[in-house]
C-alpha cells in the first residue's frame, strides 16, 4: 500500500521539473501563467497517480503529469467521482490512457 499523499506526489513531480499548474477546460487543457491553452492532440500524459480520501469515498482525485508539444511540464489535478467535471470525450480519453 502506498501512503504518499497527494501534495507529496506533487512536490517530486515539480521536482521533476513538472513545475506548471495546468487547468481543465471543456476542452482542452490552459495554463495560467502564459494564458496557453492545448488541445488533447497537443500534450502527453506522462504519469497518472490516483488518490482516495480516507474519510470520504467521494474525496477522489487524479494527479496527471503533462507535456505540451512546445515543451511545457507541469501538473493537472482532477476530481472524480461526484466531483468530476464535465470534458469532451476527446479530451477523457486523452487523459484515461
Amino acid at each position: 500500500m502506498n501512503n504518499t499523499t497527494l501534495s507529496q506526489k506533487i512536490n517530486e513531480l515539480k521536482n521533476k521539473g513538472y513545475t506548471l499548474d495546468f487547468n481543465m477546460e471543456s476542452d482542452r487543457i490552459s495554463e495560467n501563467q502564459d494564458r496557453t491553452f492545448y488541445r488533447p492532440d497537443e500534450f502527453n500524459v506522462d504519469e497518472c497517480h490516483r488518490f482516495e480520501g480516507m474519510s470520504n469515498p467521494a474525496d477522489n482525485s487524479i494527479l496527471y503529469a503533462i507535456t505540451t508539444s512546445d515543451g511545457k511540464k507541469g501538473v493537472l489535478v482532477d476530481g472524480y467521482g461526484v466531483s468530476g467535471g464535465q470534458i469532451s470525450n476527446q479530451l477523457q480519453q486523452k487523459l484515461n490512457r
